[in-house]
């Protein structure tokens, strides 16, 4: 594109684009889009960069910023906080990159975005959303667009769009669910809040959320008549969704593993869409050997060898057109479409049900934790404790693989610390009979060792004190070199 378009003469000239894969955090990377692009994405995003870090990293930059000519139509996408870090940011990538738009992310929801003080953690902050907008909109010749999250009120997410339209966004895509809607409480997004803004403004919207199959992208255009729509998990799942087709899910894996080659890319990215595609077959006991093969995995062979075991598994039913009925009680909480070896969404449970299954577990823990813990202060403390409705997330994943187990002080067959006033249990392997901080504090004050918890405090001061030894001979035998260099010297 040449000059700066706006508005609907950008989307036209990205050619009009429908089927869109979203900006996603190490998971939308240069092997991904044109795995996408192959199976009918028209517009992609790359994966949302830190401007702060794009201008002070070079290699970040330089592995942010892989493209190719097939790439495009191509949207970069920048998280920021402050306007003249964003608009140099934007300037940096112009400079040495290819790209039709530079887009702000508002919508990201995770803690990590809360910390930074970026995503949709600034939706209120519209005088500072006004600037950094406009900013770029009137010092860079590339047009800005913008990624949001409504409000709880729909007249307030109207007065937002228009706001960022207003600032310079030459086209908004809009996320149906507000900010709290993530994770197990992620619920369904609201089309009726993306058809609204579509109404209010002049610009291209694009709406996100929902979507899961191309049934789902044909329906979104109907309700909310917006120009595109862009899929995340959906598209992590089945990356063949914007051809209408679900195809078996080591034809995807083998494929995207083949534009790895082609287009390098962290390990780690590469884990993540395994897991991502092969998600409901890991669910199944008799694949949980692949499963830890693809976690430990350490290279590109490794993973292809887990896939084609996974083939190897599931092709023959593939090519019968046989469902393996043993698994059926398995699956069954799963609700799935298709057999387990095809492309498919992963369904999340209603909040609603989340909840109540959270409350259940925590009353069996309750449960547990009055049977085993004794005196009726602690067990006044496990109900204050259960009455509030607060876990971390570690203790609800731990209740969801083991929801009899009882997460007390005090545990069976193991007495009490023998530490001044602790009442955690001891190691059953450890000889002071201590539970791991007390034994530590002890080692350390004591200079001892525990091989139970794996202390060495003795051992290591003694290694260091072997080691200070020879540094001292070294440098004595260095000194004693240095003289006898010296002597020489003069004698000559």
């Amino acid at each position: 594109m040449s000059g700066k378009l706006c508005s609907y003469d950008l989307y036209q000239a990205m050619g009009s684009p429908v089927n869109v894969v979203a900006p996603m955090v190490d998971a939308s990377e240069l092997a991904w889009r044109m795995l996408g692009r192959k199976y009918g994405a028209d517009l992609c995003f790359t994966p949302m960069l830190h401007s702060g870090v794009f201008i002070r990293d070079a290699k970040y930059r330089q592995e942010s910023l892989q493209t190719c000519p097939e790439d495009r139509p191509l949207i970069v996408q920048f998280c920021a906080n402050d306007p003249e870090v964003f608009l140099t940011a934007v300037t940096m990538a112009m400079k040495d990159f290819q790209c039709d738009a530079v887009d702000l992310n508002l919508g990201c929801p995770q803690i990590i975005a809360k910390r930074g003080h970026f995503g949709s953690f600034l939706q209120d902050e519209w005088e500072l959303l006004t600037k950094m907008v406009s900013m770029v909109h009137q010092k860079t010749s590339i047009p800005i667009t913008v990624k949001v999250r409504v409000f709880p009120e729909v007249e307030k997410t109207v007065r937002y769009a228009q706001m960022l339209e207003s600032a310079g966004a030459q086209m908004i895509t809009v996320h149906g669910r507000t900010r709290e809607q993530k994770g197990p409480l992620t619920g369904l997004a609201d089309w009726s809040q993306v058809a609204a803004v579509k109404r209010a403004v002049k610009v291209p919207v694009i709406a996100n959320g929902n979507i899961q199959n191309m049934g789902d992208v044909e329906k979104c255009l109907k309700e909310t008549m917006v120009e595109g729509v862009m899929s995340a998990e959906g598209h992590l799942t089945n990356p063949a969704i914007f051809a209408g087709l679900n195809p078996p899910v080591w034809e995807m894996c083998l494929e995207y593993l083949d534009y790895v080659e082609q287009y390098p890319c962290p390990l780690s990215y590469v884990r993540g869409h395994i897991f991502k595609m092969l998600n409901h077959v890991f669910q199944v006991r008799s694949n949980f050997d692949l499963r830890e093969i693809i976690a430990k995995s350490h290279s590109l062979e490794e993973f292809r060898t887990a896939v084609e075991k996974v083939r190897d598994r599931y092709i023959m039913y593939q090519e019968t057109g046989d469902i393996i009925f043993k698994e059926a009680e398995e699956l069954e909480l799963f609700q799935l479409k298709y057999p387990v070896w095809i492309c498919q969404p992963y369904v999340r449970p209603p909040p609603d049900v989340y909840l109540e299954k959270m409350r259940k577990l925590a009353e069996e823990e309750r449960r547990a934790r009055e049977e085993m813990v004794k005196g009726e202060g602690e067990n006044k403390r496990c109900v204050e404790g259960e009455e509030t409705g607060q876990m971390s997330k570690r203790k609800q994943k731990k209740l969801e693989r083991n929801p009899r187990k009882a997460f007390s002080k005090g545990r069976e067959n193991a007495a009490l610390c023998c530490g001044e006033s602790c009442k955690n249990p001891c190691s059953l392997k450890c000889v002071q009979e201590r539970c791991r901080k007390c034994c530590k504090e002890r080692a350390f004050t004591e200079n001892m060792d525990c091989e139970g918890h794996r202390v060495f405090i003795k051992s290591n001061r003694e290694k260091a004190k072997l080691s200070s030894k020879k540094e001292e001979e070294m440098v004595k035998n260095s000194d004693v070199a240095a003289d006898t260099t010296l002597d020489t010297v003069d004698n000559v």
